[in-house]
């Protein structure tokens, strides 16, 4: 009952705009974070049509002691998609599969498979299309064509409470979010800076591919944010990682404990306009307006230029989880233009279907994801490395 109660009185604050849904749950003193998120989230999907389905039932004149909120986390239906109107189909985003990362610190991809087929799963193998990941159903799973240690599950697979993934052996990433990590290839070694790095998944993935050999410089603003990633840090075993509560615009490049990083990888604040949840939490986020777009891409650019002044720098990923051009291909091209001669735009991934905009020469080189194109949340990602100097 502790759930839905929480569940009910975050719904009331993002009613009253007192915050989003992932501040308030952050700020409640529910313990399971993931369970109460996924049901607020699914409750504001479905809250038209809960509406009206409490209102034809006479549920709050019948039940004159409970309030509204909780009554829309609390109806009881066999399943979400049973509250849908027959006209109302799912859209692209719902199809998108689970994706599960295998965390390397802690376990290897053969272990996890093996652990779901004892569990009943049917493993299919590599996948060898996205038709392949299209067609899953039920309890079959798949490894991605692309991406090693990225196991693939049906869409609407909640795995958040499985034992390997409350023992940090299983991260829930989608895969367009397990790009940047795996495009920075920082080798064992390595110093990395992670920009702006709440909530930490990509962290992680960054440490496992170090092997947890190296260093990270992992930053963010927001205290909360960070003391949650210290946890989910914790969790997958990551020992390599250094974190600090620092805007990373005010951290110096002259400064001697990052004479040595070579990878930066930048993940700034964006609309989220590629992300079905945020879409869901905050109104109007998948069509943000002129003044907060230019807001955002004025931030975005002064990171991305600040970063392309660290002395060592050898290679940075530029990503946001936005579709808007403002925030992408324009904030590329401008710190290209700001730092001519000294960065290039490197081609990655030729295969994959959905490329930059063409709004510069070389535009392509980057890279888009959509639930459309790729199976995937809404993505983009540029790859940019030092140009080398003859000598």
């Amino acid at each position: 009952m502790a759930l839905y109660a929480t569940a009910a009185s975050v719904l009331a604050g993002v009613e009253s705009r007192r915050g989003s849904i992932k501040g308030l749950v952050y700020a409640s003193s529910f313990q399971n974070v993931k369970q109460l998120y996924a049901l607020v989230c699914e409750t504001q999907r479905y809250s038209s049509v809960l509406d009206a389905v409490i209102t034809s039932a006479g549920l709050l004149r019948a039940e004159k002691k409970l309030r509204p909120h909780l009554a829309k986390v609390h109806r009881g239906v066999s399943k979400n998609e049973d509250l849908l109107q027959v006209e109302s189909k799912p859209g692209p985003a719902s199809q998108v599969p689970r994706f599960v990362r295998v965390n390397t610190l802690k376990t290897c991809c053969d272990d996890a498979v093996d652990y779901f087929k004892r569990q009943g799963f049917s493993y299919q193998g590599r996948a060898s299309s996205l038709g392949d990941l299209r067609a899953l159903k039920g309890k079959c799973f798949l490894l991605d064509p692309l991406l090693p240690e990225l196991l693939v599950f049906p869409a609407q697979t909640d795995l958040h409470d499985h034992p390997l993934y409350q023992a940090g052996h299983l991260i829930l990433q989608d895969k367009a979010s397990c790009l940047p990590a795996v495009l920075l290839a920082p080798p064992p070694g390595s110093h990395v800076i992670d920009a702006c790095a709440a909530p930490g998944n990509k962290t992680s993935h960054l440490a496992a591919l170090l092997k947890n050999q190296g260093k990270i410089f992992a930053f963010d603003l927001d205290a909360g944010r960070l003391a949650s990633m210290a946890t989910l840090l914790a969790r997958a075993g990551v020992s390599c990682c250094e974190l600090a509560e620092e805007d990373f615009l005010a951290v110096s490049p002259s400064d001697q404990r990052y004479r040595q990083v070579q990878y930066i990888l930048l993940d700034p604040s964006c609309s989220g306009s590629g992300m079905a949840t945020r879409r869901l939490e905050e109104p109007g986020a998948g069509t943000p307006s002129k003044a907060r777009l230019q807001a955002l891409a004025g931030f975005q650019r002064r990171a991305l230029c600040h970063a392309l002044t660290f002395p060592s720098l050898q290679r940075l990923v530029y990503s946001t989880c936005s579709l808007c051009q403002e925030e992408n291909e324009d904030v590329v091209r401008d710190a290209l233009q700001q730092n001519s001669g000294t960065f290039r735009l490197v081609p990655v991934l030729p295969s994959w279907p959905h490329r930059g905009l063409g709004t510069f020469p070389g535009a392509e080189r980057c890279l888009r994801a959509s639930p459309e194109t790729t199976l995937t949340g809404g993505f983009f990602v540029a790859v940019l490395e030092r140009v080398e100097v003859p000598r």
